[in-house]
C-alpha cells in the first residue's frame, strides 16, 4: 500500500510539472505574434504549425493533466484512508482488544 502511495505520488509529481510546463509555453505563445513561424515538438520531429492550434493544443493538454492529477489525488486520499484503518486495525490486534466494525 505504501509503494502504491509512492507510485502515486511520484506520477502526480510528474504530471504537476508537465502542466507547468504546458502553462508556460502557453504563456510564452502568447507574447509571439501572429505572423511568428512557431514550431511544436511531433516525436522527433518539429513541425510548424499555427500559432492558434499550438494554443489550442496547450490548453486541452493542460485539460487533460489536470483531470489525472485530480484522480491521482482522489486515489491518494483513498489509500490513506485505507492505509490509516489497516494502522488502526494492526495497534488494536498489538493492544489485543476486539477490531471494531468499520
Amino acid at each position: 500500500m505504501q509503494q502504491q502511495m509512492q507510485t502515486i505520488g511520484s506520477q502526480k509529481a510528474q504530471y504537476e510539472m508537465a502542466v507547468r510546463e504546458a502553462k508556460r509555453a502557453s504563456e510564452e505563445l502568447n507574447d509571439v505574434t501572429e505572423d511568428a513561424a512557431v514550431f511544436m515538438s511531433v516525436g522527433t520531429v518539429m513541425m510548424q504549425k499555427k500559432k492558434e492550434d499550438i494554443q489550442k493544443n496547450l490548453e486541452e493538454k493542460i485539460e487533460t493533466l489536470e483531470l489525472r492529477i485530480k484522480s491521482l489525488e482522489k486515489q491518494e486520499t483513498m489509500l490513506q484512508g485505507k492505509f490509516e484503518q489497516l494502522q488502526a486495525q494492526v495497534k488494536q490486534a498489538l493492544e489485543g482488544k476486539p477490531p471494531s466494525a468499520a
